[in-house]
């Protein structure tokens, strides 16, 4: 039940008075002798150019192809609700910023550095939709949903064979070496039985139109990751109750079919290891600590008691952390007692190593679990806090054919940090990319017409000044982009909101108390 999300600092203004837009550190230089000649360039070339305009201006449009061509693509915020489950519902708003340089880390779309001007070859329009995240080998797509299989599952499924192989063999000795495959067999039907605990809360998930993004079968259990909080502390009861429901449904079938075989055959011994191994996972998620399904079901109770879904987060994750304590130095103490089985003279020094790394694991797992719960319930708190109105940049409009040392010149003058580029009759068609213009060297400037660095507008590129908190961030992830059209109510331009800009914002939420 892992959350990833290494957050780059940074600061999170929408506006600079001098800075027509925002630059990457290592062309500072550059931008500041742009601001300190700008404002007095003339629109004409330079006396005495090597070349005709013509020619700088092929050559200017060529140079901006090559260098958005170069510039490397990255991925966009993530979703602000991505929900992640090991056999229980958790949220994970947390974009996944990139270590680029913080004015511009998102410039996904350099094919059109030459929109509107000398357009190249094969350029695409329209905003390019990031390929589902994969995590492994797809294994098929039930109820409209991937799952995959994650590298780290071939690991877990090894070992169970050989673990369970050992077994076998004092209890079914004359099957030889065949018993490994009846052991291979007992590692899928096993890992097919945590796939069915997930789609349990998969399928209450879609119920409650809370989308899924994919299920991952991995280390130690599985992953359904939701996108979404649910609304009311009832839902997250259920959807969090469903999972350990099913498995000890399994358990009983397989007790059940168990009773109608033959004991101490190959398919008895199966279905009593399916059994107890999935009585197992039941007991294991119904711990009342996050990120368990019973962690998820006691912070639903204390949100219904409380009517704060912070208060239950806080509850349940503390308690998680207290269940990973008592399973790093319980489990090991338990072994060696005999409680579960095996007397402590019996146990060898490998087998006391082995209790003490699983226990290390597993109490890893909890404790991280706990913490990210935690942590993305402290940035959902202040999600209503980032609104598109209050990071968007002031722009400029200016026409197609302008040099772009004039767009320049007018954002320095206006403090804007950004520029529109609309039609004779004022309606915006396109805008014009930070990362292209730092490309362009000061002296080819005055030959670059600012629809040679622009991105074509589209539907989803458009966006209200009104959006807020995730209806906010489900927008911008609808559309990945670097810049979005900031419109009001009545179509009129507000501005341009930087996804760099909402990636900063991301960070200082992050930074802040509960």
């Amino acid at each position: 039940m892992d959350e990833s999300g290494q957050p780059q600092p940074g600061t999170g203004e929408a506006t600079s008075p001098r800075h027509p837009a925002a630059v990457e550190p290592d062309a500072t230089e550059a931008r500041e002798t742009t601001e300190a000649r700008d404002p007095g360039e003339p629109d004409a070339a330079p006396e005495q150019p090597e070349s005709t305009p013509a020619q700088q201006q092929a050559d200017t449009e060529q140079a901006a192809a090559e260098q958005a061509a170069a510039e490397p693509d990255s991925a966009e915020p993530d979703s602000a609700a991505t929900r992640q489950t090991t056999g229980t519902p958790h949220t994970d708003p947390t974009p996944h910023p990139q270590d680029a340089p913080p004015a511009h880390p998102y410039d996904r779309h350099p094919e059109r550095a030459a929109a509107t001007s000398g357009t190249r070859k094969g350029a695409t329009k329209g905003p390019t939709k990031r390929p589902a995240p994969r995590g492994g080998l797809l294994m098929g797509r039930p109820f409209g949903v991937p799952v995959y299989v994650a590298p780290s599952w071939f690991l877990v499924a090894a070992l169970i064979t050989w673990v369970f192989g050992g077994q076998l063999d004092h209890v079914l000795p004359e099957l030889g070496a065949a018993r490994y495959l009846v052991s291979l067999f007992f590692a899928v039907a096993f890992y097919a039985s945590v796939l069915i605990h997930e789609l349990a809360h998969t399928v209450v998930a879609l119920r409650y139109k809370l989308p899924v993004r994919r299920i991952q079968l991995q280390f130690f259990g599985g992953v359904s990751e939701i996108e979404k909080e649910s609304e009311t502390p009832g839902r997250e009861f259920v959807l969090a109750f469903v999972g350990p429901l099913l498995s000890l449904v399994l358990s009983g079938v397989f007790y059940v079919a168990m009773r109608a075989v033959e004991p101490g055959t190959v398919p008895g011994v199966l279905l009593a290891g399916l059994m107890i191994s999935n009585l197992i996972v039941a007991a294991f998620n119904l711990l009342p600590g996050l990120p368990l399904d019973g962690g998820r079901m006691l912070r639903a109770v204390v949100w219904k008691l409380t009517g704060k879904p912070m208060s239950g987060t806080i509850a349940a994750a503390w308690v998680g952390r207290a269940l990973a304590v008592t399973v790093l130095i319980g489990l090991p103490l338990l072994t060696q007692s005999g409680a579960l089985g095996e007397g402590a003279e019996e146990a060898g020094g490998m087998d006391t190593l082995m209790d003490a790394l699983l226990a290390a694991i597993l109490a890893a797992i909890i404790w991280t679990g706990a913490g990210n719960s935690l942590r993305m319930a402290r940035l959902r708190e202040h999600l209503p806090d980032l609104r598109a109105r209050s990071l968007t940049r002031r722009a400029v409009p200016v026409e197609a054919e302008t040099p772009l040392s004039e767009a320049l010149r007018r954002a320095n003058e206006a403090g804007a940090r950004a520029l529109v580029v609309v039609d004779a009759d004022g309606d915006p068609h396109s805008l014009v990319r930070e990362a292209a213009i730092v490309g362009i060297p000061e002296h080819r400037r005055p030959w670059v017409p600012v629809s040679g660095l622009a991105q074509d507008l589209t539907d989803g590129m458009r966006v209200s000044a009104e959006l807020a908190g995730e209806e906010l961030l489900d927008t911008l992830r609808e559309t990945p982009a670097t810049e979005y059209l900031v419109v009001e109510e009545n179509g009129a331009i507000y501005g341009v909101l930087s996804a760099a800009d909402v990636e900063r914002a991301f960070v200082k939420a992050m930074a802040r108390p509960s």
